[in-house]
C-alpha cells in the first residue's frame, strides 16, 4: 500500500502543482487508476503464488492428487518424455513444484543450455534497460552499434530499430548461408525494416551489444544485478560461435518462468515496473506474425509463421496447449511454457526429441499428454476435436504420409521458400501421399483452406 500511496502523492503533485487543465486532470487520474489496479492485481497474484527462497534448493511442492489430477496418466507422460531424450521436466502450479523428473545422470544441479529459449530472457532484459532509461526502442540500432554494422545502404540500415530486433522485423535476409553470423557481410537487406517478419538469429544476437552499449555493463553483469540477485536464478550467457547461449539449472529456468507468470514481480518485488513493455512483449508485436511478441511465442492466435517460411499457417501454434500460453522455445526442445489462466509453468530441457521434430510439434505433443494428466482441465482449442482436423502419420515420414479426411478437398505441399512442389486431390476417407522424389527436410501440407500441417520428410 505504501507504493500505491506514493503513486497517488505523485499524481496529486503533477495534477495540482502544474497549471490547471481539466483534460490533464482526467488523463492523470486515469493513469493513477490503471497503475493502482495493476499493483492491486499483483498483490492478489502474490497471495496466490508461492516463491522459493532466493538461495538453496528448498522449493515447496504440491501433490498432483491434491490438485485433482489423474495420477495414473503421469507415468505415461514421463515415459513419453524419456523416449524423447529429455533430461529435465518440471511443472509448477501456483509456484509450487507439482511434477519434477530428471533422467539418466542429470540432476537438479546439472547445467544445460536454453538455446533460443534464451531469446525470451534477452527480451525481458531489453525491457529492463528501457525502463532504466538506457535503451529507447524507437532508436536506430546504429545508435548503439555504430554505423556500418550491416552492408545495407546507410539509409536502409538506419531504418532498423531496436524494436525491429525484438519482433523479428529487421528486414535483413534470413536466408543467407549462415543466419547466425553477425559479421557485417552476413547482414544484407532484403526488405525495409518493419515490412517483413523472419526468424533471424543474427539481429537478435546483436541485442546483446545494444544492452551493453546502452547500460555500460556487460550482458551478464546487468542480468546479475537486475534479475539473478532478486530471484535466485543462476546461470550465465556463454559465448558459442557468434551466439551468446544461456546455460543454467532446470530450476533456474523454472524461476524465470515464474517471474514471467507474475508479470515481472518476484514475491512482491516489482522487477519490471514498465507494465506497457511487459504487455507489448507478451502480445502480438506486429501484423505479419500474430503469434510473436518481443522474442516470445504466443499461442491461441489465428495464424502463425514458422522460421524460414513466409506463408501464414492457420490455427494456433500449439492446439493442445492452453490458448493464453506464452512460450520461450529453443532448439532441440528447450521449453519455458507460461500459462497465466492456470498459474502454470512447464519447462523441459534435453537433447533433440527425434529426427526432424520441430519445437512446435514436440511441445504440442507434451501438452496433449499433459491434458490427460490434468484430467482434461487445460483450455484446449475445440478445433482439435472437429471432424475436419487432419492428423498425419507417420510423421516424420519417408516414402508416404497418410491421413484421414471427412470431406473432399485439394492439397498442396510447399517447401520453406514458399514454392509449391506437389498438389493433388483429397478424398473422403483414408488418404496417402507419395513423397518419393521429395528431398528430406521440413514442408507444409495445406489442405484447402482449413488445415496446414508440418511434414518432416526423413532420409
Amino acid at each position: 500500500m505504501y507504493v500505491i500511496f506514493k503513486i497517488y502523492k505523485k499524481a496529486f503533485l503533477i495534477t495540482f502543482v502544474k497549471p490547471f487543465n481539466y483534460s490533464n486532470v482526467i488523463a492523470d487520474m486515469k493513469k493513477v487508476l490503471l497503475t493502482t489496479l495493476f499493483f492491486i492485481s499483483i498483490q492478489i497474484s502474490n497471495a496466490q503464488l508461492y516463491f522459493p527462497p532466493t538461495s538453496g534448493n528448498v522449493w515447496d511442492t504440491i501433490s498432483p492428487a491434491n490438485l485433482g489430477w489423474c495420477q495414473d496418466k503421469i507415468d505415461t507422460l514421463l515415459d513419453f518424455l524419456e523416449t524423447k531424450n529429455t533430461k529435465a521436466f518440471i511443472v509448477l502450479k501456483d509456484g509450487k513444484i507439482a511434477i519434477e523428473k530428471y533422467y539418466g545422470t542429470f540432476t537438479v544441479d546439472s547445467l544445460w543450455y536454453w538455446a533460443s529459449a534464451g531469446k525470451s530472457l534477452t527480451g525481458f532484459l531489453v525491457g529492463l534497460a528501457k525502463q532504466d532509461g538506457f535503451v529507447n526502442l524507437s532508436d536506430s540500432t546504429s545508435h548503439y552499434l555504430g554505423s556500418g554494422w550491416t552492408v545495407c545502404p546507410p539509409a536502409k540500415e538506419g531504418l532498423i530499430t531496436v524494436l525491429d530486433q525484438l519482433r523479428m522485423t529487421s528486414g535483413l535476409d534470413d536466408l543467407v548461408p549462415d543466419n547466425y553470423c553477425t559479421d557485417d557481410t552476413c547482414l544484407q537487406c532484403l526488405a525495409d525494416a518493419g515490412t517483413r517478419w523472419a526468424y533471424h538469429n543474427a539481429p537478435y544476437t546483436l541485442l546483446d551489444g545494444v544492452i551493453a552499449s546502452g547500460t555500460g555493463q556487460s550482458l551478464n553483469i546487468y542480468l546479475q544485478n537486475k534479475v539473478k540477485t532478486p530471484t535466485g536464478m543462476t546461470g550465465l550467457f556463454v559465448p558459442s560461435g557468434y551466439l551468446n547461449v544461456y546455460v543454467s539449472t532446470p530450476r533456474s529456468m523454472a524461476r524465470f518462468g515464474l517471474l514471467a507468470l507474475n508479470r515481472g514481480n518476484w514475491d512482491g518485488n516489482q522487477i519490471m515496473t514498465d507494465t506497457a513493455y511487459f504487455n507489448a512483449m507478451t502480445n502480438t508485436s506486429q501484423n505479419l506474425n500474430p503469434s510473436y511478441g518481443y522474442l516470445w511465442w504466443l499461442n491461441g492466435k489465428p495464424t502463425y509463421l514458422v522460421p524460414g517460411f513466409q506463408i501464414p499457417i492457420p490455427g494456433p501454434l500449439m492446439p493442445h496447449a492452453p490458448m493464453d500460453m506464452i512460450a520461450a522455445l529453443g532448439k532441440n526442445g528447450q521449453f519455458i511454457n507460461v500459462v497465466p489462466s492456470q498459474n502454470l509453468v512447464l519447462i523441459r530441457m534435453g537433447d533433440a526429441p527425434g529426427v526432424g521434430e520441430v519445437p512446435f510439434t514436440f511441445n504440442d505433443s507434451i501438452w496433449e499428454k499433459m491434458n490427460d494428466v490434468m484430467c482434461g482441465s487445460t483450455s484446449v482449442n475445440s478445433d482439435i476435436k472437429n471432424k475436419t482436423e487432419i492428423n498425419l502419420y507417420p510423421n516424420p515420414a519417408f516414402q508416404t504420409v497418410s491421413f484421414f479426411s471427412a470431406i473432399e478437398d485439394n492439397y498442396q505441399i510447399y517447401n520453406l521458400l514458399g514454392e509449391n512442389i506437389k498438389s493433388g486431390i483429397v478424398l473422403s476417407g483414408e488418404n496417402k501421399i507419395d513423397l518419393t522424389g521429395i528431398e528430406s527436410g521440413t514442408y507444409i501440407l495445406r489442405i484447402g483452406k482449413r488445415n496446414s500441417k508440418l511434414i518432416i520428410k526423413g532420409q
